[in-house]
């Protein structure tokens, strides 16, 4: 009887739950913060990886009399000593090294037969090497954008005929295999195998997700305070990522990040299938705008080149900074992720105070504001000389990013309301496809400029095309609202006045308030 009773109320709570927008919330928060989680926790451990099996198979190929590496014991991330003496003990167990490192004892002589030197850091690392492996981890990072721009385009009108949910749970699926794949990879091939893979599920699950998350929060005021919440879900995925994929690759293996990843994902799948039970096929009712008269809308190609550039330039950053920094500060593995921690707590922070403070202020003035410190952020980050002084320009870097992120995705579906049909699967696609130029165009290119004029130049580059593109966020303070829109956002403010509002001078107001203050501005 007992037994009974519970289940009776367990499927209550599932019935309940079924119809409860915020379970749609918290789905989509933990498939995001899944996919954006694998998305960076290969960013320390990539560029280690591959240069630990290049040193390894150099060194296996070595003849007997070559000196052999630094035991761990002996510090090899730390390239010289000095102000204090070594002991016998410890020069016998360095003795071996001699690939760059430079011992000194307190009168300031060389010890252990190396050359002197002139107080710079000296990397034992193979420069040549990492020069070419900008281009290998550019291509690797970059694959999963490409796949992912190639898939958009069919996985937003696909929404649009069978619903969101199917395609949620497909997305589920290919990303646990990539994660699978991840863990045990161990060639340069596998693992870009396993990149591209995430792309097609990454575009499952975001294009459904934010889809769903729109359908089912119309008023744009939830809309904008969902998807900010749901962002902040991206920005601990970020956050989490490069520093646990950094500590459990130093402390436990590869493997261990990507296993623990996959398991979360089960999870995950388990509440799709309870909640969102995705074998039913259930179609939007009325037919959205096809993907080509969205990008005819030059507002909505302005707010996607916002995206586009801002995210190209943390994707450049994610790319070169690892490789950069084990060449200029020799740096271990475990900084290596840890770098990005002040960039990923500040994009929290921004997240979710913008989501909520933007349509206050306008959503069109956060998004210039944060080009601008975006900009300046990335021409900043290499005057650093060590990873403390990395910390200003990140916390600028992932704030502005977080202001950007957190008001034009928004924007996207708000256009989408007042100037097309109220169907989301295209402009939602429409966005990721904005991201995934980001994510596409900057590794790629990113290693290429590297290697050609070096890590200070890219930085200026991307900084600068992001102060001069923010201009561009003006047209976005009032957009005109098409005539034919004008008649039904009427008759839907007569059932419910707060449906739609629109931004006029940093304040909100009803559509039809709006109309009649301004008038109808028609293309």
């Amino acid at each position: 009887m007992v037994t009974f009773v519970k289940e009776c109320r367990a499927w209550k709570w599932l019935k309940k739950a079924r119809q409860s927008r915020t379970m749609v919330l918290v789905i989509v928060y933990i498939a995001l913060f899944l996919d954006y989680t694998l998305l960076t926790v290969i960013v320390p451990i990539i560029p280690s990886f591959l240069y630990d099996k290049y040193d390894t198979e150099m060194n296996g190929s070595a003849s007997p009399k070559q000196p052999q590496a630094l035991p761990s014991t002996a510090s090899p991330d730390l390239p010289y000593y000095s102000g204090g003496q070594l002991t016998t003990e410890n020069t016998a167990k360095t003795e071996s090294k001699t690939e760059g490192f430079e011992w000194r004892n307190t009168t300031g002589a060389p010890i252990l037969g190396l050359r002197p030197t002139t107080g710079k850091v000296h990397c034992s690392r193979n420069e040549s090497f990492l020069s070419e492996e900008n281009l290998l981890v550019g291509l690797l990072f970059a694959s999963k954008a490409i796949v992912q721009l190639l898939v958009n385009p069919l996985v937003g009108p696909l929404t649009n005929r069978i619903g969101y949910h199917l395609p949620m749970f497909t997305g589920f699926v290919i990303l646990f295999a990539s994660t699978i794949m991840y863990a045990f990879a161990n060639t340069y091939a596998w693992l870009f195998a396993a990149r591209s893979l995430q792309g097609i599920g990454s575009s499952c699950s975001s294009v459904s997700g934010l889809g769903m998350l729109a359908s089912h929060y119309t008023d744009d005021n939830e809309r904008g305070k969902a998807m900010g919440i749901v962002l902040g879900g991206i920005a601990v995925g970020v956050l989490v990522g490069a520093p646990f994929g950094s500590v459990m690759y130093e402390f436990v293996g590869k493997s261990a990040p990507f296993l623990t990843l996959a398991a979360l994902a089960l999870i995950d799948g388990v509440l799709q299938l309870c909640i969102f039970q995705p074998t039913k096929a259930t179609a939007e009712s009325q037919k959205g705008s096809s993907l080509l008269t969205l990008l005819r809308d030059p507002y909505i190609l302005i707010a996607a080149g916002s995206l586009c550039f801002a995210n190209m330039a943390i994707a450049m950053l994610e790319q070169a900074l690892p490789i950069w920094m084990m060449k200029t500060m020799c740096s271990p593995k475990l900084q290596l992720g840890l770098a990005f921690l002040p960039s990923t707590i500040s994009y929290l922070m921004g997240t979710n105070l913008f989501g909520v403070l933007a349509n206050k202020i306008g959503r069109w003035l956060c998004s210039l504001i944060g080009m601008v410190i975006l900009g300046i952020s990335m021409i900043t980050v290499p005057l650093a000389t060590n990873i403390f002084l990395l910390i200003a320009p990140g916390c600028g870097t992932g704030f502005s990013l977080g202001m950007i992120d957190s008001t034009m995705i928004p924007i996207m579906g708000y256009l989408v309301d007042i100037r097309h049909v109220s169907v989301y699967g295209s402009i939602f696609a429409i966005a990721d496809v904005a991201l995934c130029l980001g994510f596409a165009i900057g590794p790629s290119m990113g290693g290429a400029i590297v290697k050609a004029i070096g890590f200070h130049w890219l930085m200026v580059i991307i900084g600068v095309i992001n102060i001069s593109y923010a201009p561009l966020c003006i047209f976005l303070r009032n957009p005109p609202i098409k005539e034919e829109k004008m008649a039904i956002l009427s008759q839907d403010n007569c059932v419910n006045p707060n449906l739609y509002t629109a931004e006029r001078d940093g304040q909100e107001f009803p559509m039809t308030e709006a109309r009649n203050e301004e008038g109808v501005n028609s293309e």
